[in-house]
């Protein structure tokens, strides 16, 4: 009983929902309970003011930008504020030789010149409908006929409904839990947004890819789109016509500053969490998973740097393809530092221990799940090799070169021109237009592409095995004497994927289906596929057991426990708007290391290298740093400028560009990435060492006063300083 005593106290001890400051709650959920927790900790506001379906309420300040970040709106005007990195890609989209708004930065100095950013799209959230009761009542029904409602249809089926109810609104069916609970999501969506200001990447992403997941940090990580409707006020395509958009509620700016200990709270669109995974989940990622991906992203990283170096314009090309693959090369190698650090699978196996024991203690549970964790752990370990070649196979094949997306879009040109399953060598390919080939073939630096070609090809034959790569693949090497760097080099060398000329000169005219085949690139690239590795995966679960069916019996089991126990509870984060409270605070990163919970423009100037592309900054800007004139944004008890700060919000990737806001709802700052120490959070939050990194608003404002000279996109805002 004591053993028994002591395994409940630890499991006790690490239940991220005890902590206050832990937690990705959804905003629609807000009950007493939390309410309290909240008040406790310092907030000003109802629960009514966070969230209402009844009138205007902080959620319709803030929006998903395409649920790859969080924006929010800081004007009666329709201006959207968000990070200079989830801005990035469409900064670089604009960005030419001739008009570098990446390196030089961006400002409208009047509407007519805001930027129209094609695909860009702003969800706001209008309702949030628990219809789990519902949903039970479809699949019991669908049950008894020859069309079971399974996931896809049962989606099909709700957000249809959904969008009957709602015209005009996009509906997405979410599931919480793995299927234990089930919401309608309603969201309005805007499709024009403007590119307003930006500043160079210099001050948005000073630090860059050294500093990404460090602390301090000094970034001035922010950008700013305008949101257009129809004149009428209603969601529309872009056109010339269009009016700015009035939010139904936009952000207060409290330019006041923020001290050690003070209440903050962010409101954004997580993407993924999986704090619900099991030990042999947790495993799998920080001892087989991640090392393959960071070696394999990193070696990729190597080779596009080395261009990027020599050529401003192959960095000008490759800047948002580079920024995307170092920023989770970092993350999934801090996250398995971090899971062995804190010993997180043994902290998930603690946690089964108490699920078996609770699930023993009944005899309805232990029928349904008394072998679970035996069969899960059988399956894992059977499936793990199969897994592993998957992943290796889409980080060299798949990620590693730009080659094999387009060999993947022409091959489906040619299953569409000749039919699918077709494979006689006779059969004739239609000719691409030359706009068709342009787009399968994007503005490459060619010299790198083929490095990454020639590397790409000698990983896939040491780190997968030849064994396994098909008949092309194995014939082609054979007649090189085995030499496959030789043989890359060939076959780059003699295919058409070699140069545009090439490709756009053979796509263009008409060719049997053997000439396609017989190009060694394409032969290479196209002589295995990835669903040749997944089928030996699904090989394998067909004997022992689907590993997503584990996987949801598991989530439902922790979560039964936990109402059982009348432990609070949150959903993994899944791009839905959700709410996490916490405090400004310094970090203890390791023994005997303390840092304190904001950084100064100081850090800059001592961080400064000309010569480092990621430590450089303008003249201009540099000479407003020395100068040091502050203005009314320095911090009024120490005259200091503030550039970020650390609080122990909860947050994930999807954050990125969160609003972070004081006791009364206020913005006080964007968060922006979170410290080398949390990486784990997805799985594991540890509540002395995850942190969020926010740029201080201050600096935001001081920014585009005294640099980018935007006085009139000041006078939009409400700014006080309390």
């Amino acid at each position: 009983m004591k053993r028994f005593a002591l395994l409940t106290a630890l499991l006790v001890a690490i239940t991220p929902s005890l902590f206050a400051d832990e937690g990705m709650w959804l905003v629609g959920g807000i009950d007493k309970g939390l309410m309290s927790k909240m008040r406790s900790a310092g907030l000003k506001l109802s629960a009514e003011e966070i969230f209402s379906e009844n009138g205007a309420s902080l959620s319709d300040a803030v929006v998903a930008l395409d649920f790859m970040g969080t924006g929010s709106f800081i004007s009666p005007e329709g201006l959207l504020i968000t990070n200079h990195h989830v801005a990035y890609a469409d900064i670089h989209s604009i960005s030419t030789m001739e008009h570098n708004w990446l390196e030089d930065g961006f400002l409208a100095r009047e509407r007519s010149q805001e930027i129209p950013i094609t695909g860009r799209r702003a969800f706001v959230l209008k309702k949030m409908l628990d219809v789990t009761e519902e949903v039970h009542y479809v699949q019991d029904s669908a049950a008894k006929t020859s069309k079971p409602a399974l996931s896809r249809r049962l989606s099909y089926i709700m957000e249809k409904r959904y969008a009957d109810a709602f015209p005009g609104c996009e509906i997405s069916f979410e599931s919480m839990w793995r299927g234990e609970k089930y919401y309608i999501m309603v969201y309005a969506v805007y499709n024009d947004l403007r590119l307003v200001a930006a500043p160079p990447a210099c001050i948005g992403a000073f630090g860059g890819n050294v500093d990404n997941w460090e602390w301090p940090q000094h970034k001035g990580d922010f950008a700013i789109y305008r949101v257009y409707t129809a004149p009428d006020g209603t969601p529309a395509e872009y056109s010339p016509d269009n009016v700015p958009l009035c939010p139904e509620k936009y952000l207060t700016i409290n330019a006041g500053g923020l001290r050690g200990g003070d209440y903050t709270m962010v409101m954004g669109f997580p993407g993924r969490t999986n704090r619900y995974n099991s030990s042999y989940a947790v495993e799998y990622a920080a001892l087989s998973a991640n090392p393959i991906t960071v070696k394999a992203q990193g070696e990729i990283m190597e080779i596009m740097n080395s261009h990027m170096e020599r050529k401003p314009e192959t960095r000008l090309k490759y800047a948002d393809s580079y920024f995307s693959i170092s920023n989770v090369q970092e993350l999934r190698e801090g996250e398995m530092k971090a899971l062995r650090r804190y010993g997180v699978p043994e902290i998930c196996r603690l946690r089964e221990r108490e699920l078996q024991a609770w699930i023993d203690a009944a005899p309805e549970r232990k029928s349904r799940w008394g072998s679970l964790l035996p069969d899960m752990d059988a399956a894992y370990r059977k499936v793990h090799d199969a897994k592993l070649q998957v992943l290796r196979f889409r980080e060299y094949a798949i990620r590693g070169c730009e080659s094999m997306t387009i060999a993947t879009k022409l091959d489906s040109h040619i299953r569409t021109a000749v039919g699918k399953g077709n494979t006689d060598p006779e059969a004739l390919v239609a000719p691409l237009t030359a706009e068709e080939a342009h787009k399968l073939y994007p503005d490459m630096d060619l010299a790198l592409e083929k490095e990454r070609f020639v590397h790409s090809i000698v990983r896939m034959d040491s780190e997968i095995g030849r064994a396994e790569l098909g008949a092309a693949f194995n014939e082609m090497a054979d007649r090189f004497g085995g030499d496959v760097e030789a043989m890359a080099r060939w076959a780059w060398d003699h295919s058409f994927f070699s140069s545009p000329e090439a490709f756009i000169g053979f796509t263009s005219t008409e060719h049997p289906l053997s000439a396609y085949h017989s190009d060694p690139a394409m032969a290479l690239l196209k002589s295995v596929s990835i669903a040749d590795f997944n089928r030996s995966v699904t090989d394998i679960e067909e004997k022992y057991g689907k590993l997503s069916h584990y996987d949801a019996e598991y989530t439902h089991a922790l979560y039964e426990m936990g109402l059982d126990k009348g432990i609070p509870q949150y959903p993994d984060a899944n791009s839905t708007l959700r709410l996490t409270f916490g405090h400004v605070c310094p970090l203890h990163p390791s023994d005997a290391r303390f840092v304190a919970e904001k950084s100064t423009s100081k850090g800059i100037l001592e961080k400064y290298d000309p010569t480092d592309y990621e430590f450089n900054v303008n003249d201009d800007f540099l000479a407003l740093l020395k100068e040091g004139d502050w203005g009314r944004w320095g911090d009024r008890k120490d005259g200091k400028m503030y550039v970020n700060f650390l609080s122990d919000n909860d947050i994930t990737g999807g954050n990125s560009g969160s609003p972070v806001m004081d006791a009364k709802g206020r913005l006080v700052g964007l968060a922006f990435d979170g410290n080398k120490e949390s990486l784990c959070s997805d799985a594991y939050f540890h509540p002395d060492y995850c942190k969020t990194v926010s740029v201080d608003i201050r600096y935001v404002l001081w920014i585009l006063e005294k640099y980018l000279k935007a006085d009139h996109l000041l006078s939009e805002m409400k700014i006080i300083n309390q």
